[in-house]
């Protein structure tokens, strides 16, 4: 869920920002209208136990009424509801500062209602999912800019050199100005900006932002285990921080411990330690070859001087 962009929808006349993941009998919801964000896990369990209570007369397994909640549900939380007539009536209820969306629809002729339950979402989920996301973009897209302009600027001695060789353009109106990024930028915060209309509570996420939203988040996290349909991200946001909880929290005793057992580990067996290297060297077929080369050699020159010494000791012997 970490890389699926948020997508501007319209629930019962509000416009919100949304953000759904749908499994094979469980989902995860994410809304915002940039004042609060609401959000809403849940398993098949909580699923089976709210299908009951808010209808008496359905008596089917989970996967069963689940499919149906996904095919009416999903698209109102997503961007494949533009221009369609949606399958379910959506009514927008916040009580507090919980968040609650009524859907009604139909299920084999007889009545259907569901209700997303959301409740205000902590700051790390908030941080997660949108601050620190729509950071990085902005890093991007400044990074982009900044090539852009780049690009500009060799055009324009690309230009010069056309015009130095006698090139001359043939329609003046094409004539244009060296560019110059400080006073573009300069332009384009005291005119352009202001005549835009952006506002701070504006929901504007189109496509391409969309798009540069699910690059950005896909390859901004380092954990990148192949999830299946059925896995719940909130699962794994706290499979994440128990894993870093694990590994920062190492108790003193056990540090200790494997102080020891390394020192053991590294003396020899006449009790004197060895010099242990923490280096390890990679061997190239070229260099492991140079080094059998070197034994092969060494060992001829032993058995030389083996004979020498042979040879002196029986002269003495005869002497």
């Amino acid at each position: 869920m970490e890389a699926d962009p948020w997508v501007p929808v319209n629930i019962g006349g509000s416009d919100l920002l949304a953000k759904a993941w749908f499994g094979d009998t469980q989902y995860r919801l994410l809304l915002s209208d940039l004042n609060t964000v609401w959000e809403e896990d849940m398993t098949a369990e909580d699923i089976q136990s709210r299908a009951q209570d808010l209808n008496k007369r359905l008596r089917a397994p989970t996967q069963a009424f689940f499919s149906h909640l996904c095919s009416v549900a999903q698209p109102c939380f997503s961007s494949q509801n533009d221009g369609q007539i949606s399958a379910a009536h959506m009514i927008l209820e916040q009580h507090g500062d919980n968040l609650t969306v009524k859907l009604k629809s139909e299920l084999a002729g007889l009545p259907f209602c569901w209700e997303f339950r959301c409740t205000a979402a902590p700051v790390g989920v908030v941080c997660r999912q949108l601050v620190r996301p729509l950071l990085a973009v902005t890093r991007v897209l400044q990074r982009q800019v900044e090539d852009l302009a780049a690009l500009l600027a060799r055009k324009d001695v690309e230009i010069q050199d056309y015009q130095e060789n006698g090139a001359v353009l043939s329609r003046a109106r094409l004539q244009t100005e060296p560019f110059e990024v400080h006073k573009y930028r300069e332009n384009f915060f005291t005119k352009i900006v202001p005549q835009m209309g952006v506002t701070l509570d504006s929901l504007g996420f189109d496509s391409e932002l969309q798009a540069l939203y699910m690059a950005v988040s896909s390859g901004e996290t380092g954990l990148k285990r192949k999830r299946s349909p059925d896995s719940n991200p909130a699962a794994e946001d706290n499979h994440i921080s128990e894993h870093h909880k694990h590994v920062t929290d190492v108790p003193t005793d056990v540090g200790s411990s494997l102080a020891s057992q390394e020192q053991n580990d590294v003396k020899g067996s006449s009790g004197r330690p060895q010099e242990a290297d923490s280096k390890q060297t990679v061997l190239l077929p070229s260099a492991a070859a140079a080094g059998s080369k070197e034994r092969s050699t060494s060992r001829p020159k032993k058995k030389k001087v083996v004979a020498r010494i042979r040879r002196k000791v029986d002269q003495t012997a005869c002497q």
